[in-house]
């Protein structure tokens, strides 16, 4: 599966965006606007990208039979994404941590499937949830924990706009949703 958008897709979207510029009182031809229109449509097709992937290739091949390991993490993975309500951004920070049960995953798959489901309109709970979903099942784990730290645009440069707010969400699945002391050692492992 391509992440590529077709040519004549991307002029759609370029066609749109001028109609948008238009609509909000600019003049299109000018100067400085006159190729904005193609860039924003290249822009939005590259950070909608996940809705044109597939996890398996993404994954590819990349699980591997291991006896062993309490738990595994992977802290700080860094990732941008589009608020659904009002198409600005989002970001942040999600950190990963899973009982293996006899399979590990090569450690930049875990990155490159958040990218999967952050590259596309989305909301944080979801996109939590999502990632704690998709490890909980291509691994079949004891357990998964997936916590995300996340600054929203859509909060600090409109509506409200308060700039010190982070949302924080945190997902669960197995053995982290029933024993209070594994989520305390991920928690007390993200400090250090």
């Amino acid at each position: 599966m391509s992440d590529q958008i077709s040519e004549d897709t991307i002029k759609e979207i370029a066609f749109h965006y001028s109609e948008i510029i238009r609509l909000l009182g600019e003049d299109v031809s000018r100067e400085g606007l006159v190729k904005t229109p193609m860039r924003a449509a290249k822009a939005i097709a590259y950070v909608t990208r996940g809705y044109r992937q597939d996890p398996d290739e993404i994954i590819n091949g990349a699980v591997f039979t291991h006896e062993g390991s309490k738990m595994v993490i992977v802290k700080d993975i860094e990732f941008y994404s589009l608020c659904e309500h009002h198409i600005l951004p989002f970001f942040g920070k999600v950190s990963i941590g899973y009982i293996p049960n006899g399979r590990t995953i090569g450690l930049s798959k875990l990155a490159r499937l958040v990218d999967y489901y952050a590259r596309r309109l989305q909301v944080q709970e979801r996109l939590t949830k999502e990632i704690c979903d998709i490890i909980t099942r291509k691994l079949d784990a004891k357990g998964v924990i997936v916590v995300c730290t996340a600054d929203h645009l859509c909060m600090k440069m409109r509506g409200v706009e308060k700039q010190i707010p982070a949302t924080t969400t945190i997902e669960t699945s197995g053995e982290f949703s029933i024993s209070p002391t594994m989520r305390q050692d991920f928690f007390t492992s993200l400090t250090h």
